[in-house]
């Protein structure tokens, strides 16, 4: 199998040498790196992290999470420069995604950040510039 080539020559390369042995030890480390790196629902990482992929949505989940409890959609429309569908579109997609409730109150709708939206930005916040 040419898998298994590479990775006894990645081997060969790192210790001089390689038997079988070493291989199937480097198979069973990677299949337990597979099994830690795992998650049951990837699909809804991947929608959240894609929500804040948008300048208007993230500005929006900056919003919430900073407000002190809900905000009425129409305060939030008063918060950005966009059209009023945009918002109400992007306010859609953070609670479709588990980053924003959606509460109705009569005529109004009120919207807050979710736990997993202040812990995300949280994450963004602490690791800003560390790459630098």
């Amino acid at each position: 199998m040419a898998t298994t080539d590479r990775l006894e020559r990645l081997i060969a390369d790192e210790v001089g040498e390689c038997c079988a042995g070493d291989v199937d030890d480097r198979l069973a480390g990677l299949r337990a790196l597979a099994d830690r790196a795992t998650v049951s629902e990837p699909e809804e990482d991947a929608d959240a992290l894609s929500a804040l992929g948008s300048d208007t949505r993230y500005r929006l989940a900056r919003l919430l999470a900073a407000a002190d409890g809900e905000l009425c959609v129409c305060e939030v429309e008063r918060l950005v420069d966009v059209s009023e569908s945009a918002v109400s579109h992007a306010l859609s997609t953070l609670t479709d995604t588990g980053l924003a409730t959606r509460r109705k109150d009569g005529k109004w709708r009120y919207y807050d950040a979710t736990e997993r939206a202040e812990a995300l930005l949280a994450a963004l916040d602490s690791t800003r510039g560390a790459g630098e």
